[in-house]
């Protein structure tokens, strides 16, 4: 799959299905049973939150290349607010009515309890099941964060959280997770599931990115006008996430020398 690419926006109906094309994604997406698109919806602000028009294009090129038995949901966990009033606030229940898909509420889903020696904060994490069985899309919109530095592909899985497990008895937040700083919360979330594929909305930029998560945010600092190594969680999961690239590369050098 494509490591990372970015081209200029001109409307998410002509962008988006001319990008897919060009990486060959509807290859892609007819290998896989199940599609979880994932964005990034911000409690109370639309403004700040994944665009429904770009989601739609996404779920548009997947309804169109996937295979008939192909299951496709878009899921969110929001924080502080339940996930299907934003859903209905935002217009993706009527999208997901349009074409005839789910939604689902990462934030009551069934889990799994993930246990990962690579975990820098975490002793355990309750995972949600459908994540780890599907072929997960990050569709966020890029934009400055006062806390991160900047939000993008990375950071929009910290949805992936439930609340049922990370929340206070008496609130909605997830307030559980606040003891860890948020570099910490990224990746170790990052560490029980990276997502397969990521686009990113950087239209007010005049750009869309798409490819591997962790490198599409790494060029996508740049369009901030940052360095990404000066994006704390960037840094850090660049250098984690480094020794499994190089035990990749070696494991495919090997092969290469048997065949």
């Amino acid at each position: 799959m494509v490591k990372g690419v970015s081209v200029k926006f001109k409307s998410y109906e002509e962008t988006i299905p001319k990008l897919l094309n060009v990486i060959k994604f509807n290859d892609e997406i007819k290998k896989h049973e199940q599609i979880v698109l994932k964005p990034n919806l911000i409690n109370g602000n639309k403004e700040d939150s994944t665009k429904v028009e770009f989601l739609e294009s996404v779920l548009k090129f997947c309804m169109e290349n996937k295979n008939p038995g192909t299951e496709i949901f878009i899921a969110e966990g929001c924080n502080g607010h339940d996930t299907m009033d934003i859903f209905n606030e935002f217009g993706y229940r009527k999208l997901a009515e349009k074409y005839g898909v789910s939604l689902i509420d990462l934030n009551k889903v069934e889990t799994e309890e993930i246990e990962n020696e690579e975990f820098l904060r975490f002793e355990n994490i309750f995972y949600p099941k459908v994540l780890v069985d599907s072929f997960v899309i990050s569709l966020p919109l890029l934009r400055n964060d006062e806390e991160m530095e900047m939000s993008a592909s990375l950071d929009n899985m910290l949805g992936a959280f439930p609340a049922k497990h990370y929340k206070s008895f008496f609130s909605k937040e997830k307030n559980k997770l606040k003891k860890w700083p948020l570099k910490y919360q990224i990746h170790d979330i990052l560490k029980c599931k990276m997502p397969n594929f990521a686009l990113l909305d950087a239209s007010e930029k005049g750009l869309i990115f798409a490819g591997q998560p962790l490198e599409i945010d790494k060029q996508a600092a740049k369009v901030l006008g940052l360095d990404w190594k000066s994006v704390g969680h960037l840094k850090l999961i660049d250098e984690s996430f480094s020794d499994i690239r190089k035990i990749d590369k070696e494991v495919d050098n090997v092969i290469k020398e048997r065949s």
